[in-house]
């Protein structure tokens, strides 16, 4: 049993009570982080102030009020897994993305034919930066999702199965102005080129410069949803930019680009 460890008046504050205040915080400060920027945050603080009107009109014996409240707050259970469905998929996703497993214990790991070298990666970076660096020249727009944790499976099926080795001029000749996938996304998972064409999910984030479009947008979209990281093509302005956990970094150069994916691989292989 956990011994006291302050006593104020009739007030016992064991360890156990600093540590689930502790906890509380941390929890609350996690959700603000995720919703910070988003619509679903004003949702968010008017569900708790709702919460606390219940609780001090119970307080106050006003029994009609908070019997409205108390309903409002039963189905309110209810309407925040409906509502916050996509910030809710996002926690699971960072606590996943930060647990043992994936910070060195992987199963992939575990039943690799060995620990991989920085050889069987480094061909698909290369592939990637040049064609990147040469699409960016000739001003051609493209967007690749590039996932180690997962195949992104559900928007791999919004466009064309393909599990094909990751090549520049296959990258390049997808997203030609001619092609009839270049307006998607395509999907780079386990060192493979899954699928093209495909339909990414656009980030609603009010603090994304205003200058941006769709393609951008798409680019952070993917990024909220998923641990992924997204390199995006302005055809435009002729930039190379890349989301990771719904940050945009934009205007960066090739050799920036091969750091940011060089840093990407070193963590799951």
């Amino acid at each position: 049993m956990l011994q006291l460890f302050v006593k104020i008046g009739f007030l016992e504050i064991g360890f156990a009570d600093l540590l689930d205040i502790f906890l509380v915080g941390l929890l609350i400060y996690q959700i603000y982080r995720l919703l910070k920027g988003s619509l679903a945050l004003n949702i968010f603080l008017g569900l708790v102030l709702v919460y606390f009107v219940w609780f001090l009109v119970g307080l106050l014996e006003m029994r009609l009020l908070a019997g409205i409240l108390g309903q409002f707050i039963e189905v309110g259970v209810i309407a925040l897994l409906i509502v916050f469905q996509p910030e809710i998929r996002k926690f699971l996703i960072y606590l996943g993305r930060g647990s043992i497993l994936r910070k060195g214990f992987s199963l992939r790991r575990i039943f690799s034919r060995g620990n991989r070298q920085e050889a069987e990666y480094y061909p698909v970076i290369k592939s990637i930066v040049n064609s990147v660096e040469h699409m960016r020249e000739r001003g051609t727009g493209a967007i690749m999702v590039l996932s180690e944790s997962s195949r992104l499976q559900f928007y791999a099926n919004t466009g064309v199965m393909m599990d094909s080795l990751v090549s520049g001029k296959l990258l390049e000749s997808i997203f030609e102005k001619n092609s009839p996938m270049h307006d998607g996304a395509v999907i780079i998972s386990d060192l493979r080129i899954i699928a093209a064409g495909c339909v990414l999910p656009v980030s609603d984030n009010p603090e994304l410069p205003s200058r941006i479009g769709m393609r951008h947008k798409a680019t952070v979209g993917v990024t909220e949803l998923s641990d992924a990281l997204a390199i995006v093509i302005s055809e435009e302005k002729f930039t190379i930019s890349y989301a990771r956990n719904g940050r945009l970094i934009q205007d960066i150069s090739a050799e920036d680009l091969r750091t940011v994916l060089v840093k990407f691989y070193e963590a799951y292989y």
